[in-house]
């Protein structure tokens, strides 16, 4: 575990070393927050109490998906290029090779990328917003205990996704139109767009089964109050429970892609 704790150190290392894009990823957070949070607010002056949020929550959601957005490489930005590049070049053949397991070398890395990202780009627009706006913070520190754990599990749900998407460059050689349409699930279903409490009907019951729910919906409405509990444990167990099953298809996926690597090299 000491490895991979060193290579988690090392993810985080290497995103800290570009300040100009950080500089530049907070000032486009900063911004499109604000833009988000006077659409929220008009939207909720017509709609009080949309999806079970008031004003206050709904702006605060808003703020939420900023701080989220680089950290769970909703958009991009993750290892998952890095991993379908070496792919397609044939240079993941030097990783299967190593003695680490390749699954959680590219998590740690990950979960380093992303403690930077939530640092760098997240509490900065975040204290912004709270000098503009009236967020909905919580005042026990229990609240913000259980956000950071479903922050926490919702890293591994994308994580596990987008390993999923990677390792299908093993049979599509280029695994950009699959990461193409990842992202674009992940904004829709993660309630990046819109909370997907609002979603009408059987959209709204099939978005929030889907693991997306787990980047941003789930810690936002833990962060809210609105998980609290037994409510609150079902959530960390829902997040638990797609970070497993995704973790386990990855780890059933990458075998097969193994032994389908030393067939062919043979």
């Amino acid at each position: 575990m000491r490895l991979y704790a060193v290579v988690a150190a090392g993810g985080f290392r290497r995103y800290a070393t570009y300040r100009v894009a950080t500089v530049a990823g907070v000032f486009t957070n900063t911004v499109f927050g604000f833009i988000m949070a006077y659409a929220y607010t008009a939207l909720w002056d017509e709609r009080p109490r949309l999806g079970g949020y008031d004003l206050a929550q709904a702006v605060t959601y808003v703020w939420l998906g900023q701080a989220l957005l680089a950290a769970c490489a909703t958009i991009g930005g993750g290892f998952e290029d890095e991993l379908i590049e070496r792919i397609r070049t044939g240079d993941v053949a030097v990783d299967l090779y190593r003695p680490v397991d390749l699954q959680l070398w590219w998590l740690a890395a990950d979960l380093g990328r992303a403690a930077f990202q939530l640092l760098g780009r997240g509490v900065v627009p975040m204290a912004v917003a709270a000098v503009a706006f009236d967020l909905a913070l919580p005042g026990d520190p229990l609240t913000w205990l259980a956000f950071l754990f479903a922050v926490l599990l919702g890293l591994v749900v994308s994580f596990a996704i987008r390993f999923l998407i990677a390792l299908s460059a093993f049979w599509l050689l280029d695994g950009a139109g699959v990461a193409q349409l990842g992202m674009l699930a992940a904004m829709f279903f993660s309630g990046m767009l819109l909370p997907l409490n609002i979603f009408p009907g059987a959209l709204g019951e099939v978005a929030r089964a889907l693991p997306w729910s787990s980047l941003l919906q789930v810690p936002a409405d833990v962060f809210l109050g609105e998980r609290t509990g037994w409510d609150l444990v079902g959530a960390f167990g829902f997040q638990a429970a797609w970070a497993l099953a995704l973790l386990a298809a990855g780890r059933a996926l990458q075998s097969v892609a193994t032994r389908r690597a030393v067939v062919q090299g043979g």
